[in-house]
């Protein structure tokens, strides 16, 4: 899933070149943001913190 949606992206950009201007803002912005940094960092770790923590439990 994520190969797709990573080709998806790729993709257009190889197509409409305009596009990587706008992608770089909105990461730029999205980076230059600590709780908005923190937050990604967040949901992108959660199911391994939870099976971490279920794993504690048993």
């Amino acid at each position: 899933m994520t190969r797709i949606l990573f080709g998806a992206i790729l993709g257009l950009l190889v197509a409409y070149p305009a596009l990587l201007a706008v992608v770089l803002a909105v990461v730029a912005a999205a980076v230059s943001q600590p709780a908005v940094l923190a937050f990604a960092v967040g949901c992108l770790l959660w199911p391994r913190i939870t099976r971490r923590v279920r794993g504690w439990a048993t």
